[in-house]
């Protein structure tokens, strides 16, 4: 079978451009699956930065999540992405440039210089925006503040196979991109740790149907059977959205998650509105919600 490939930015550890190949289907499926518009219009133009970097285990599918966050930002006008593994770009000054950070698969430590992890607590908690996909929760370890930030820090996988994936609150705006109380996916599907992951500082918007799926897989370490996949905070004066969808090259071209993923940014980058308030709080005794 002959296969049809384009070139797509990604970029290598130092920071450098490359080139890698995306096959010509996957980028036709992305083009397929975006939508024609964002949710909210932008109150100025933004800058998004998507950063790969990894020191652990590097997933194949970064080129293609970096290029369908590149172009669901230009179909949308809802921002425009540059793209970098140079941790140098974390410093007071080179993050004024940026309204978010978007942490596409980055695992290990990409940040290990103490000033560059403080320009990014300091980039948030001023304000600013931050998203994480998949593995932006195994990194970091060794820094707590990144585990709060992030919202949890991943502790396996014990599902790489069609599950059922809960809707939170179809009425929730970052929710809206699905059609029902519920969907079917394939990905590969995060467990938390029990800290800092919890309820009472997250509002949870997807999370696994332990109804509807196998719990009797190995490496299951949780027994509360509390399971997210996606959510929001309120971090200082800045929002943070994350979402464990992103493994496999073909979650890219998914409608509905590329619809979230749009609500997702546009709320961390603070154009659309959006309550955070913590799930396992009622929304009158909550602080920092929405914006």
């Amino acid at each position: 079978m002959t296969r049809t490939w384009i070139a797509s930015l990604a970029l290598c550890g130092t920071g450098a451009p490359a080139v890698a190949q995306i096959p010509q289907e996957i980028a036709d499926g992305i083009e397929k699956a975006l939508p024609d518009k964002a949710w909210a219009a932008p109150k100025q133009a933004r800058t998004l930065l998507v950063f790969s970097r990894t020191t652990g285990f590097r997933h194949s599918s970064i080129p293609v999540g970096a290029h369908a966050l590149r172009r669901l930002g230009e179909k949308t006008q809802a921002w425009k992405v540059e793209n970098s593994e140079d941790p140098a770009v974390f410093s007071a000054e080179r993050l004024k440039a940026f309204d978010g950070v978007l942490f596409l698969n980055t695992t290990g430590a990409p940040l290990a210089e103490e000033s560059q992890r403080q320009a990014l607590l300091d980039f948030v908690a001023g304000g600013k925006g931050v998203a994480g996909i998949h593995a932006a929760s195994d990194a970091h370890y060794d820094w707590p503040e990144y585990g709060l930030l992030i919202g949890g820090y991943f502790d396996g996988h014990p599902w790489h196979e069609r599950v059922a994936v809960k809707v939170e609150g179809r009425d929730h705006p970052l929710n809206k991109a699905f059609d029902g109380d519920r969907f079917d996916i394939v990905d590969e599907i995060y467990q938390f740790k029990a800290e800092p992951y919890s309820r009472e500082r997250l509002r949870v918007l997807l999370s696994l149907d332990v109804a509807a799926t196998d719990m009797k897989k190995e490496g299951i370490h949780r027994t509360d059977g509390d399971f997210a996949v996606a959510w929001i905070h309120a971090h200082g004066k800045g929002r943070v959205f994350y979402c464990s969808l992103g493994h496999r090259e073909d979650i890219y071209t998914h409608p509905a998650i590329l619809r979230h993923y749009l609500a997702g940014i546009q709320y961390a980058l603070g154009d659309l509105e959006a309550d955070a308030t913590p799930s396992r709080k009622p929304a009158a005794a909550a602080s920092g919600a929405g914006r």
